[in-house]
């Protein structure tokens, strides 16, 4: 009972973590241009992490193999992700950029069933179907194609993937070192697409640093620590569920930071994402691997 009340409450974290960053990086887009931000968030977070694992002596990879799937991981994970995030804002909105990077439990399921032979039932793609349509309701149901949206879903695809090598390289690594050096290498690989890719700005105030700040710790250290560390315990396709929780975070920090409105859509999607969580989380008696060990 303790391990499933502190998976509920680490999820709940990193989950939120995750949702606040739409908000407060929509704030720090005012002052700062979309790959410049991201690239100095992540290359912070994991020179900050750098130091820390240094200090600690944390076990480092020994080959350049295991050099190369951190990067790999950093390439999807931080890069590709983040980047790909941001650059959708410029042409749809927050919420649109939210629906297509969290169809990533689909895309998860799906190569997870191709590429690892994971397993899931029935009751299993429904919930993550169910809790799709519980993003785009609680959206508001808007989806415009736009150059964006080929980058919303190109957001969600190297999730997907990222998840996957992190579930099957993952256990190679200490998780710390694992966090801080993808998130370096990925916000390395951000700031060059920034000098070759966009007019870039950075208006340095109160309000930027701060933004940067929480993106660059609560955000990205912490967040990525945690779902780290619940891809590692747990199955995927199931741990990756609970992602949907992340865009409704997003919808209420959206409504606290921003004073976006929150109607019934919002509601109705709510419910539905908690009951696509349990359906993608529902008890098989033959199950070898549970989400919580």
């Amino acid at each position: 009972m303790a391990g499933k009340l502190a998976f509920v409450f680490l999820v709940v974290i990193t989950t939120s973590l995750m949702g606040s960053s739409f908000a407060v990086g929509k704030i720090g887009l005012e002052y700062v241009s979309p790959l410049l931000l991201v690239g100095i968030r992540f290359t912070l977070a994991g020179v900050l992490m750098m130091a820390l694992v240094q200090f600690l002596k944390r076990p480092h990879p020994k080959t350049p193999q295991d050099w190369l799937r951190i990067f790999c991981i950093g390439l999807f994970q931080t890069a590709g992700v983040m980047g790909a995030i941001f650059l959708s804002l410029r042409t749809i909105t927050a919420g649109e950029s939210a629906i297509l990077t969290f169809m990533n439990p689909l895309l998860v399921v799906l190569f997870g069933s191709l590429a690892l032979g994971l397993r899931y039932r029935m009751v299993q793609w429904s919930g993550v179907l169910v809790g799709f349509i519980g993003v785009v309701v609680a959206m508001g149901g808007q989806l415009q194609m736009e150059i964006g949206t080929v980058f919303g879903l190109f957001s969600a695809v190297s999730w997907a993937i990222a998840t996957l090598l992190i579930k099957r390289w993952g256990k190679r690594f200490d998780i710390w070192v694992l966090t801080a050096y993808q998130m370096l290498f990925g916000g390395g690989l951000l700031l060059l697409g920034s000098a070759f890719l966009e007019n870039a700005y950075l208006n340095f105030n109160a309000v930027s640093a701060a933004v940067i700040l929480w993106l660059a710790i609560p955000a990205s250290i912490v967040q990525f620590a945690i779902w780290f560390y619940l891809l590692q315990k747990g199955n995927p396709g199931k741990v990756s569920a609970f992602l949907f929780l992340a865009p409704f975070f997003g919808v209420i920090s959206g409504w606290w930071l921003l004073g976006e409105h929150i109607g019934y859509t919002v509601l109705t999607g709510g419910s539905m994402i908690f009951i696509g969580i349990f359906l993608v989380n529902w008890p098989d008696k033959q199950t070898a691997e549970s989400i919580v060990k």
